[in-house]
C-alpha cells in the first residue's frame, strides 16, 4: 500500500511539474504591443531635441522687442539723451562696447564659455542616452551581433561627454545688440526698440524698469501696500 501511495504521489508531482513548465513556455507579455511601439516611436521622434539643445547652446537666440519709458514731459521722466546715457551705462557695465552710433546704436560684447553650461549639456545628454539605451535594451533583448554577442546599449552613455566638448570647442562668441530710441509727439513716452540676445534683453528691461509695448503692468500686493 505504501508503495502505491508513493507511486501515485510521484506521478502527481510529475504531472504538475509538466503542466507548470508547459504554462511557463506559453506565457506572453501582458502589455499592449501597440502602446509600446507608439511610445517607442514618440521617443525616437523627440530624441533629436537633444542635438537641437546642444546646437542652440553655441549661438544667441535673437529677438526684437519694443519697450516704453516715461518721456521728458511726464513726471520723473527722461529725455532721449538721458535714456540713451542710461542704456549706454548698462551696456558698458555688462562688457559691451559701442561699434556704431547713429539712428540705431549697435553694441558688441564677448560672451565667454561657461563651465556650468558645459556640465549641464553633458548631464542632459547622459539622461537622453540612458533612456534610449533602456528602450533598445527592452526592444532587442534577443539580438546577437557577430563578434560582439548581446550588445550592452548602455555604452551609449559614454557619448555624453562629447556634448560638453562640442560646446567648449565652439569657443567664446561675439553678440551684437542694437538699440533704437524715439519719442511720441508730446514727449510723454520714450520708445526703445531692442534687437539682440533674448536673455540679455530680459535682464535689461528688468534692470532699467522698462515696460513692454502693448503690455499692461499689474501691480503686486506688496507694491499696492506700499
Amino acid at each position: 500500500v505504501d508503495m502505491d501511495i508513493l507511486s501515485t504521489s510521484s506521478t502527481l508531482i510529475s504531472d504538475a511539474t509538466a503542466v507548470v513548465a508547459d504554462v511557463a513556455t506559453k506565457m506572453e507579455p501582458t502589455y499592449s504591443k501597440a502602446s509600446y511601439y507608439t511610445t517607442l516611436g514618440l521617443y525616437v521622434m523627440s530624441f533629436p531635441g537633444i542635438w537641437s539643445q546642444i546646437k542652440r547652446s553655441t549661438s544667441a537666440k535673437i529677438k526684437r522687442k519694443t519697450y516704453l519709458s516715461d518721456g521728458e514731459t511726464a513726471d520723473n521722466g527722461k529725455d532721449l539723451r538721458q535714456q540713451a546715457g542710461e542704456i549706454m551705462a548698462y551696456m558698458k557695465a555688462n562688457n559691451y562696447e559701442v561699434v556704431e552710433a547713429g539712428e540705431v546704436i549697435t553694441f558688441r560684447g564677448l560672451v565667454q564659455r561657461s563651465k556650468s553650461q558645459a556640465f549641464f549639456l553633458v548631464f542632459c545628454t547622459l539622461l537622453g542616452m540612458a533612456s534610449l539605451a533602456l528602450v533598445l535594451q527592452i526592444q532587442f533583448q534577443d539580438l546577437v551581433l557577430p563578434g560582439i554577442g548581446h550588445p550592452n546599449w548602455f555604452y551609449l552613455c559614454l557619448l555624453s561627454p562629447y556634448a560638453g566638448i562640442y560646446y567648449w570647442n565652439s569657443g567664446d562668441r561675439e553678440d551684437d545688440f542694437k538699440v533704437k530710441l524715439a519719442s511720441n509727439d508730446d514727449d510723454t513716452e520714450n520708445e526703445i526698440t531692442i534687437e539682440g540676445n533674448d536673455e540679455e534683453i530680459e535682464r535689461m528691461w528688468r534692470t532699467l524698469e522698462l515696460r513692454e509695448k502693448g503690455m499692461v503692468k499689474v501691480e503686486g500686493l506688496l507694491e499696492q501696500g506700499s
